[in-house]
């Protein structure tokens, strides 16, 4: 089953010839050009070209569409493109011609994840079949805050299917939508999830950046399998007006890119006020900080930096993890850091967090509230006559390609025998209990009894916690497998979870609203390290934009 705008965008796939790919870069006479490779480019690089005149917006989508074009057939990156894209791109080109921008991200192609709203041509699925044809009347925030800042909106990327929130036994990056996404790292790479074709596409340069959402590691998880930089906001910093929810409570919406600096601009574009999302208007600033001008070399000086022991688990296969983690403490230390060590969460809390169920609970309740109140209520056509979770499941296990029962519906079918949603005062007790696990009990708790202005974790450990209290997390590349490590695969088989070259990351863990200091550490760490170059991934899209601008001079 396809939309019209799905099938006109595959056609438009097929705009360029494609290149077989090869497992490294193209040669170096892109460098001598004065072009970027997109696989590294930065908004700066970007913004330099496009002011120099070396090339366009309409050159950049241009670019971008046909890298995706040479392995999206393999890699199930990306669900659809952006119909109006080039004639955005034109437009933009046009504005900058006449001296005006609208800021840095001024004409600059951006992928975003398939359940953020847009009232385009696009669909708006969370990866179902049930939601194809459904529209809106207007943006998401997050869209128009997009559109505001200068974005081409390039396209949509694939997730695991409804965020994650649908399967006890699906894999990551699978939807009924886009087929099965895979890492580029290694053969059949499981890519995370559930942001998983946003990590994978901006892991090859895709476009200069896309977005994710999280409710619990889905921004961290795919970011540092895929060698990303990822932000968690916040949860109200950014905003989830018709974004496909999971949890008023828990979701937000957050830069995926290559480097902390453009994850900086890219939230910049995106945070701020909504009178859509009244989690925004609890910010406690009138317009956020700069966090572009965070990214200092020297912001770990002088800071204290917890380590809580109690929340890192040493798992199969978790021994490079450890190790990195090891010498990363290490470098921040050097970086002028106090490092407090094993400053723990209570065992309450630890009992509570690994055995409890309240954080299912709050999660099953919200979905079933949420999901019809704040978007399937707002959309103006709903070809399925999809009204709630119960719809949802319905139409699920009657189709096919939903591929039911082979997957199936476990966390819709416990949602539903819940026997309540969030209005109901067992769901208050369930919510109180997730504050007290990781607030006082927890990781705000560690942040205020030391003093502390950060905790950092491997970023398999950082998720978890931060989700049940909102705040951020910072996640940065820390390390690959090494050639030795031993390929493991996931539960049915289909995906490569840890072998050689897969990356993994490292995070900053701070409270509310504290994105900026989080931005400048991770920066710092960033900068001394550099473990993004240290591999590259198996398969590197070969097209670059001085293919496309040697293209249209000879025209």
């Amino acid at each position: 089953m396809t939309s019209p705008a799905h099938t006109m965008c595959l056609l438009w796939l097929l705009l360029f010839q494609s290149v077989i790919c090869h497992s490294f870069y193209p040669n170096q006479t892109n460098a001598n050009s004065g072009f970027p490779f997109l696989i590294d480019a930065t908004t700066e690089e970007l913004v330099t070209g496009l002011e120099q005149g070396l090339f366009t917006s309409v050159d950049l989508v241009n670019a971008y569409i046909a890298r995706i074009n040479e392995v999206n057939s393999t890699l199930n990156v990306v669900t659809e493109l952006n119909p109006d894209a080039l004639t955005i791109a034109a437009q933009l080109d046009a504005e900058r011609s006449s001296g005006t921008t609208r800021g840095p991200l001024h004409g600059m192609p951006i992928l975003i994840k398939n359940n953020i709203g847009t009232a385009d041509q696009m669909s708006t699925t969370a990866g179902s079949l049930a939601l194809l044809g459904a529209t809106l009347a207007q943006d998401s925030g997050i869209a128009a805050k997009l559109r505001a800042a200068g974005v081409v909106i390039l396209g949509k990327t694939n997730l695991s299917q409804w965020a994650n929130f649908r399967s006890t036994n699906s894999t990551n990056g699978w939807s009924a939508y886009g087929g099965q996404t895979f890492g580029a790292y290694y053969p059949q790479q499981d890519p995370s999830g559930s942001s998983s074709g946003s990590g994978v596409a901006s892991s090859l340069g895709l476009a200069l950046a896309t977005l994710g959402s999280e409710t619990s590691g889905s921004i961290l998880s795919p970011s540092q399998v895929n060698n990303l930089v990822g932000i968690k906001p916040t949860v109200g910093l950014t905003s989830r007006a018709l974004v496909i929810p999971i949890s008023e409570r828990q979701d937000t919406i957050g830069p995926m890119t290559r480097t902390v600096k453009d994850a900086a601009y890219l939230l910049q574009a995106i945070a701020g006020k909504d009178p859509n999302d009244n989690y925004t208007l609890a910010q406690p600033f009138e317009s956020p900080p700069d966090y572009v001008g965070a990214c200092n070399f020297s912001s770990l000086r002088g800071k204290r930096i917890g380590i809580s022991r109690n929340m890192i688990f040493s798992d199969e296969g978790e021994a490079p993890v450890l190790a990195a983690f090891e010498t990363a403490i290490r470098t921040i230390r050097r970086a002028g850091a106090t490092i407090v060590d094993n400053v723990n969460i209570t065992a309450f809390a630890l009992d509570q967090y690994l055995n409890g169920n309240s954080s299912i609970i709050v999660l099953e309740a919200d979905f079933l509230s949420d999901l019809p109140k704040s978007y399937l209520s707002k959309l103006t056509a709903n070809p399925n006559d999809i009204q709630d979770l119960e719809d949802v499941r319905n139409f699920t296990q009657s189709i096919p390609a939903e591929e039911y029962p082979d997957r199936n519906t476990g966390v819709w079918d416990e949602a539903l025998a819940l026997g309540f949603d969030n209005t109901s005062p067992r769901f208050w007790a369930a919510y109180q209990n997730n504050l007290e696990i990781a607030g006082r009990q927890g990781l705000l708790g560690l942040l205020t009894n030391y003093s502390l202005d950060a905790l950092v974790l491997p970023t398999d450990f950082s998720a978890g916690m931060a989700a049940l209290v909102g705040t951020p997390v910072v996640t940065v590349p820390l390390g690959f497998y090494p050639s030795n490590t031993t390929v493991m695969r996931n539960r049915r088989g289909t995906l490569v979870q840890t072998a050689p070259n897969i990356p993994f990351g490292l995070s900053f863990l701070g409270p509310a609203w504290s994105e900026a200091s989080l931005i400048g550490f991770a920066y710092a760490f960033e900068q001394r390290t550099n473990v993004r170059n240290q591999v590259q991934p198996y398969l590197v899209p070969n097209v670059e934009l001085t293919d496309v601008v040697a293209r249209k001079r000879k025209l």
